[in-house]
């Protein structure tokens, strides 16, 4: 039994599991976090475009 403990004590498998899912949370919360801002930023460039494109075709 205490072999065991000291084996499971000594084993890494679990923590690199860990590692993984933590490293991966933190790329999909960067990649929400850049399309929020792409998103937004796209969205001003458009409308001034229209604004724009409507300033200068008065028709």
């Amino acid at each position: 039994m205490i072999k065991f403990i000291k084996s499971f004590r000594k084993d890494e498998d679990g923590a690199v599991t860990v590692d993984w899912v933590v490293l991966t949370a933190a790329v999909v919360a960067l990649a929400g976090a850049a399309y929020t801002s792409i998103e937004s930023g796209a969205s001003t460039l458009s409308e001034n475009t229209e604004t724009f494109i409507e300033n200068e075709n008065p028709n």
